[in-house]
């Protein structure tokens, strides 16, 4: 089985994919979406989503990496993912997915599943514009307006020749809210001859055996779970052996949005470093108690320093020595 961390706007960009990856247990990650509209993309801004286009389309760690597009005309879209190609693309995904309301109000991500006609156009035209080799993906949810269109939309990307379906267990509609619909996956799943992977509430290794259960799906694809738990991917490869492996401490977690940020303050103002840690961090919340109780003055912080500081306030200072000294060796 596979576990592919997802691609979340704004928070999982390259240097988180670098951070999880090095973790363990991720098979595959995907870009955050790169928008196509009327005009070519210049180079640079694949490059900006997908850097590990430099590195063979690779993390550090030897991570295969998908880069995203996101669109709704046919031909822009083929060329786009030729571009793609062309600067080292290795598998090239489709957002059918996205429910930001900019996004859809510009006729992007899962509005587009209210036209199934059209989602099939926009993927046989990318499947016939790229190499043979090169795998065509695409990601979608239930539906729009509610959770009726799974199986005629996975029917259509299927027949345009798409090679892997990953289906988010919820409509638009729904948004993120508990709970996800793994059931109306599996009728999806049940539809079609492609490989569709189950997305949505997998938060621990309990979630993914129910939601294999449920779903049929061995593979899943991870987001904000394993923003909140680092180490969930590495936990689920190995109850698929029936092996403990011990839970990633508050420590450890802090070694890793460290390093983050450290990563960070090569691209961005320091603002925006906080920013993204306060993303990361409000999702540890729910993996950590000590992150929940460090948030209520986390959250104020605005400089880089003082949030690192306040992250290490939680863990005590013979631990933090110990720590350090593994590293040193």
């Amino acid at each position: 089985m596979r576990i592919i961390l997802a691609p979340m706007e704004g928070l999982v960009d390259a240097p988180i994919r670098e951070t999880l990856t090095k973790v363990g247990g991720i098979d595959r990650c995907v870009t955050e979406f790169i928008r196509v509209t009327h005009g070519m993309l210049p180079p640079r801004i694949f490059y900006k989503y997908a850097p590990e286009l430099n590195n063979r389309s690779l993390t550090q760690v030897g991570t295969p990496v998908a880069v995203q597009l996101l669109g709704s005309d046919p031909e822009m879209m083929g060329r786009h993912g030729l571009r793609a190609v062309e600067l080292g693309a290795t598998q090239v995904d489709i957002n059918f997915g996205c429910p930001a309301k900019t996004v859809n109000k510009h006729k992007g991500g899962c509005v587009l599943m209210r036209e199934p006609e059209l989602m099939h156009e926009i993927v046989a035209a990318v499947r016939k514009a790229v190499p043979a080799h090169v795998p065509v993906t695409a990601k979608m949810r239930l539906g729009y307006d509610d959770r009726s269109m799974g199986v005629a939309c996975a029917q259509a990307l299927e027949a345009a020749g798409a090679e892997e379906i990953v289906i988010h267990a919820r409509s638009k509609v729904d948004g993120y809210k508990p709970p996800a619909y793994w059931e109306e996956i599996a009728k999806a799943r049940e539809a079609v001859k492609a490989k569709v992977i189950a997305n949505g509430e997998i938060w621990t290794v309990a979630d993914y055996w129910r939601c294999r259960e449920v779903s049929g799906c061995e593979d899943v694809m991870i987001g904000r779970g394993l923003i909140a738990r680092p180490d969930l991917a590495r936990q689920i490869k190995a109850s698929q052996q029936d092996v403990q492996v011990e839970d990633m401490t508050w420590l450890e977690a802090v070694v890793l949005v460290k390093e983050y940020a450290g990563v960070l303050q090569g691209w961005l103002e320091d603002k925006y470093v906080t920013g993204r840690i306060k993303q990361w961090l409000n999702l540890l919340r729910r993996g950590f108690p000590e992150a929940e109780a460090l948030w209520p003055q986390a959250r104020k912080i605005r400089e880089v320093a003082p949030m690192l500081t306040c992250l290490e306030q939680a863990v005590p200072a013979s631990v933090v020595a110990s720590g350090a000294a593994v590293q040193a060796a």
